[in-house]
């Protein structure tokens, strides 16, 4: 049985991110997946790393929940809007604060090169545009799968690492939103 955690970055708990969210989470468990869920927003953490990697800041209980879920996790699903070619600060202030040297990664003693701690694991990022996905793609470049993809998760050891665009959300019909919600359940069942 495959063991997946899907993390909902949204900030809103009632965003369509969410939605997709659950609709994940959903195909994972009817094929037979153990799956838990994160919700960012429901998580209370200070957002900051406040003193960077000099000095430790002591975790807080949601934080060392989620280091444990993670570390239970052989598949992670990443599910945030794209704003301002970014994650939300939210998602950013927890990347920050639980991938954390020791637990994440480990730079090698007087040396460039680092340990990637959580191999073995699989990504998927499923994010969401306020613009056409060729757009996001051709002109802008991607740059949260980028900054995600390439300098967070492979970073840590994560991958494959696959990605989903799902957009332009703002403008779409009720029908397309429910077939974009069907697109992710089907990705939950086949645990992808």
């Amino acid at each position: 049985m495959k063991r997946i955690l899907v993390i909902n970055g949204h900030p809103d708990d009632q965003s369509f991110g969410k939605a997709l969210a659950d609709a994940y989470f959903t195909g994972a468990e009817q094929a037979g997946a153990e799956v838990r869920m994160l919700h960012l927003s429901n998580l209370r953490f200070q957002l900051n790393l406040s003193k960077g990697y000099r000095q430790r800041t002591d975790l807080e209980s949601d934080l060392l929940g989620a280091q444990e879920s993670i570390r239970w996790a052989e598949h992670l699903v990443w599910i945030y809007p794209v704003w301002w070619g970014s994650v939300p600060a939210l998602l950013k202030g927890f990347l920050d604060r639980v991938m954390l040297p020791g637990f994440a990664f480990q730079y090698r003693e007087n040396s460039v090169w680092w340990d990637k701690l959580l191999k073995g694991r699989t990504g998927h990022i499923i994010s969401t545009l306020d613009q056409p996905q060729w757009y996001y793609w051709l002109i802008n470049g991607r740059p949260t799968y980028h900054a995600m993809k390439k300098m967070t998760l492979e970073f840590c050891g994560i991958s494959p690492v696959h990605t989903t665009s799902i957009g332009p959300v703002k403008s779409a019909q009720e029908s397309k939103r429910e077939a974009w919600l069907k697109k992710v359940e089907a990705l939950g069942r086949r645990m992808r």
